[in-house]
Order: structure tokens, then sequence, then C-alpha cells
């Protein structure tokens, strides 16, 4: 077998259940069961972390990790009426998202993050009530 190089910021690795690992395009949602992505992102706007959506794994945790820059990510409250629950990420650091927990993106600075999850039946949801 040959060694490829693989650009983070333009594919995402996915890791199958057999040892497999292929890089493929980026996918905000997957079909594949049982099958863990892991992608890179070099973030410059709100925009580019969808932070007007929230999202949601049901398959699985997510680890969020900032490497560069500073995040907020935000748990949508369990009940109507209630606030969010925030998490501040500075550089190095990192927060795993309960599965199943509604959670969204916002830039403090242009950022270099890390999201390993499965996201097999992920959901995104536009965020409403916004100023």
């Amino acid at each position: 077998m040959t060694a490829t190089t693989v650009d983070l910021f333009a594919s995402a690795l996915h890791f199958h259940p057999d040892g497999e690992v292929r890089a493929v395009e980026r996918q905000m949602t997957s079909s594949s069961s049982g099958v863990w992505q892991i992608a890179a992102f070099h973030v410059e706007t709100d925009a580019d972390v969808h932070a007007d959506h929230w999202e949601m794994h049901p398959a699985a945790e997510e680890a969020v990790c900032c490497l560069t820059g500073g995040i907020r990510l935000y748990f949508r409250p369990d009940a109507p009426g209630g606030t969010e629950d925030m998490v501040r990420l500075q550089a190095g650091a990192a927060v795993i998202v309960p599965r199943g927990r509604w959670h969204r993106l916002e830039l403090d600075a242009p950022s270099d993050l890390v999201s390993i999850t499965l996201r097999h039946g992920t959901r995104l949801e536009k965020r409403t009530g916004n100023p």
C-alpha cells in the first residue's frame, strides 16, 4: 500500500469498524452506520460554523477540539423558556458533547477546529427566535 497525503481542511477521515480508514468529502450527515468521522476546519466567521443552526448526533458523543483561536459552544435548553448553557474553548481545549444533545458554535476568533463523531443520523435544525 502506498502512503497518501490528505488535506484535512478539504477532506474528512472515515474510520470504519473493520479498521479501514478513507479520506472522503466532508458531510454534515452520513448514512454510513458505524463510521466515525474526523474533520478539521479553519473557520473565520460564525457562518462557517453554522451558528444559526442547532446540531445533534443521536448515534454517539462528539469531541469538539479547538486547536487555535477560540470558540463558544452552546447547548440548547432542555425545556422551553430555559437558557442556553455555554462552554468556552481556547486553543488546546476540547469538550465532549453528549449523545443526542443539541448544540451550536460561535467564534471568539478565527479558529482551527477538529470534530470527531459518528455522523449517522445527524440532524440540523434552524435556530429560531434570534434577534
